[in-house]
């Protein structure tokens, strides 16, 4: 009979194919995994890894048992999480990913909040670049992910809106927009500008709300491209130009540091969705998960997340 325990291993090692690796992940020795996975090969009749050297590849046997093995593993989980929580309180372990704004503004109050009224669930949060992110969901590696956009193809994944989150721009306190009312949009030609990377949510609000008043992205100075908002943040303290960045960074980080700047006509913002795999029927603490953002107040604006009602949810396909 197949062991559940054993596939995780197996999962481990698939994932990063390196058995030494594998084994300081999973608290193990080396020679315990090497042989759960020969274990494995021998209740297959099939080799699941290519060997040459220290060098590790997945057999194509090996590469279908990984979805496989996966399934199996959260069902294992999901039982002994179901089991538990019958005994009157909310188990298990959660894996949320998300990208970078939404997991480091958002998730860690969010989650300190789920964590007070269900203190025997576990949370891990992989915190990574969106297109990361939502790969992760659709590939069931994580329950959750939050995401200013849900366009993956996907069948085994659904969203629901979770907030709206302003973008804001920047400049130095000593720059002459500081001192202005507002700005026409075509002044932003004449700036010198520190973005976010092509990808991200907040370039791409910036992108559409350039192009809304005629104005082309390669029409901006760009001096600096940086690949997290913070960064962009310091650099618009330190003088260096202007930039595009979340409103939540700039209350949390910078504010009465830099200036916000007002654009005639263009209130940019970005929604954030919250999305699950459907996969796998849901354990208590994923259905407890799921319904606690549906209700709970939010301490960003408190006011309630407003999402749609069950009904409104967005598949992808």
């Amino acid at each position: 009979m197949l062991d559940a325990h054993q596939l995780n291993v197996f999962l481990i090692a698939a994932e990063t194919l390196n058995f030494t690796e594998a084994a300081q992940r999973l608290h193990m020795s080396q020679p315990s995994v090497s042989q759960h996975i020969q274990s494995l090969e021998q209740q297959f009749g099939l080799p699941l890894f290519n060997r040459a050297g220290r060098h590790l590849e997945l057999t194509e046997a090996g590469i279908m048992l990984v979805p496989l093995a996966r399934e199996m593993v959260g069902r294992s989980v999901q039982i002994k999480e179901t089991m538990e929580s019958l005994k009157g309180d909310v188990y298990g372990h959660l894996l949320v990913g998300c990208s970078t704004t939404p997991g480091k503004y958002v998730l860690p109050q969010l989650l300190a909040e789920f964590h007070r009224h269900h203190p025997r669930v576990r949370v891990t949060c992989q915190v990574a670049p969106q297109k990361t992110a939502l790969q992760t969901l659709c590939d069931g590696e994580v329950h959750f992910a939050l995401a200013s956009e849900y366009l993956i193809s996907c069948k085994d994944v659904e969203f629901r809106q979770f907030m709206v989150d302003p973008v804001v721009l920047i400049c130095p306190l000593n720059h002459p927009w500081a001192a202005r009312t507002e700005i026409e949009p075509e002044e932003l030609r004449e700036a010198d500008f520190i973005l976010r990377e092509e990808n991200s949510g907040t370039r791409t609000v910036m992108r559409a709300g350039l192009e809304a008043h005629g104005i082309a992205e390669d029409e901006l100075n760009v001096l600096l491209t940086l690949g997290n908002s913070e960064a962009i943040a310091i650099a618009v303290q330190e003088g260096i130009g202007v930039g595009f960045v979340s409103k939540l960074v700039y209350t949390r980080l910078v504010e009465n540091r830099v200036a916000t700047v007002k654009i005639r006509g263009m209130e940019l913002e970005r929604d954030i969705f919250i999305g699950r795999n459907t996969r796998i029927p849901a354990s208590a603490a994923q259905t407890a998960f799921w319904g606690f953002i549906a209700t709970h107040q939010t301490i960003f604006t408190g006011q309630p997340l407003n999402l749609p009602a069950e009904e409104e949810i967005y598949t992808t396909t």
